[in-house]
């Protein structure tokens, strides 16, 4: 399993990006796919999921700022984060759970200047 994550940059605060991260394989075969980041100096922590039911879990920090989603014909996976604040800024990393094995992308930098 591989994941390719793109779309991360530098954005002033309020702005938008949207990050993607290409699978390579077919989206059903993840149980879980879903968004981390991690800001320096910190731990790793949960963005956003959703499950193979399409039911998605968001970080209460970024409820109704982001949004996560898929592509089942491209293979990939979303991330609409808007309203951005610079509290945000972290490098993001895509993963899919496949088989109670978790894979991870090579993550991708968030920046948001105030």
């Amino acid at each position: 399993v591989q994941l390719q994550a793109s779309g991360g940059g530098l954005v002033q605060a309020g702005g938008s990006l949207r990050l993607s991260c290409v699978a390579s394989e077919n989206i059903p075969s993840y149980n879980i796919m879903g968004w981390y980041r991690q800001a320096p100096g910190k731990l790793r922590e949960l963005v956003a999921i959703i499950t193979s039911d399409e039911t998605t879990t968001y970080a209460n920090s970024v409820k109704g700022r982001f949004t996560i989603s898929r592509n089942y014909a491209k293979n990939t996976l979303y991330l609409q984060m808007g309203d951005l604040k610079p509290e945000d800024t972290a490098v993001y990393y895509c993963s899919a759970r496949k088989r109670n094995t978790d894979y991870w992308g090579q993550g991708t930098q968030v920046t948001v200047s105030s």
